[in-house]
């Protein structure tokens, strides 16, 4: 007889269930969110277990390394398909959810997810961290423009990061009362954007030193911000069988509705990762509306802008973009601007 966990998991605690190959439930239990209180639990149970699995959220990437390392084959589930097939169940609890999940791991119903490396979490970290940094900085200078108009002071529509403090500061310094106010606001923003900085060099610098991104950096539109982001959520190229698939991956293709006589492509699916999917947007509207040089995915970028509109055009390049950047990494190729004669 084989054997399968469902572990329901919440920051705390999380609720275990096993189930046998016939789907008859074996054991169940309220735990700590902890490695070592499930995997003490899982050896005490006097059959071996065939799997577990548990739905992706939060602390999946620590439940599953320390799971894989106590000798346990995890599962990690698609959160969005686990959540589709538990919501057909007439009360949502822990432990219910605990069954559903042991169920559907039982049945193989579901899509794995791919645990990324202790590499690309550093770099989405880096990443996270700068983009924090960075709203932050537009946020206070924000509230302060706002605080300004209020007395009649209005800033230039476009003020540099850089500029902002020593335009903003001589005049707040001439009222006392608003001197009083605004100051530590202007004070904090600096301390910040200095911060900032120092992340967006170190960004630079990780993007440099990282042949992957150097080689992807030869696309036009694409910086060290887009080639590591990318980077870090790929992490394993190996992991998508064909470079097609990564545009899709990313939510870069539109859904589809089949039923019968009727078949209607809609907008994109908006799927995975939204960071990845905003910065490939972005790079592709570099490349159409920045980059000077000419290019093969630029001309078939603007003869679609002339048909689609510009907005489906850079959606299409993003999605261009995210194929051509995995076949590089995965071929170790160059970019080439022009289409190589002969090769189909």
């Amino acid at each position: 007889m084989e054997y399968y966990v469902g572990l329901d998991v919440s920051l705390r605690s999380c609720a275990l269930c096993i189930v046998d190959s016939k789907g008859t439930i074996i054991l169940e239990r309220e735990l700590g969110c902890d490695v070592d209180e499930i995997t003490r639990c899982l050896k005490g149970f006097a059959h071996p277990i065939v799997r577990i699995g548990f739905e992706a959220g939060t602390m999946s990437q620590h439940l599953f390394y320390g799971l894989t390392n106590d000798g346990f084959d995890v599962a990690c589930m698609e959160a969005r398909q686990v959540s589709a097939a538990l919501s057909a169940m007439r009360n949502k609890t822990d432990k219910n959810d605990a069954r559903g999940i042991a169920q559907i791991l039982r049945t193989g119903w579901f899509s794995p997810v791919h645990m990324k490396s202790r590499e690309a979490h550093d770099i989405r970290a880096l990443l996270s961290c700068r983009k924090a940094l960075l709203n932050k900085t537009i946020d206070l200078a924000n509230e302060v423009r706002g605080l300004l108009k209020i007395f009649g002071l209005r800033l230039p529509k476009t003020v540099q990061h850089g500029s902002f403090d020593d335009l903003v500061r001589p005049l707040i310094a001439a009222d006392e009362v608003l001197s009083q106010a605004m100051l530590p606001l202007l004070d904090a923003r600096v301390a910040i954007y200095k911060n900032y900085l120092a992340l967006d060099r170190r960004v630079k610098r990780a993007a440099r030193n990282d042949d992957v991104c150097l080689r992807m950096m030869t696309v036009p539109g694409v910086g060290p911000i887009a080639a590591l982001t990318f980077k870090a959520a790929i992490d394993d190229p190996a992991r998508f069988k064909s470079s097609r698939t990564v545009g899709a991956h990313f939510g870069l293709t539109p859904r589809r509705y089949q039923s019968g006589e009727h078949d209607n492509p809609g907008r994109i699916s908006r799927a995975g990762d939204r960071d990845v999917r905003a910065t490939l947007y972005a790079a592709a509207n570099s490349l159409l509306m920045r980059t000077m040089a000419g290019s093969q995915i630029k001309s078939w970028g603007m003869r679609l802008m002339r048909t689609k509109g510009r907005r489906r055009a850079v959606v299409a390049v993003a999605r261009k973009l995210a194929v051509l950047l995995h076949r590089m990494w995965t071929d170790g190729t160059e970019f080439r601007p022009e289409k190589v004669e002969g090769v189909a």
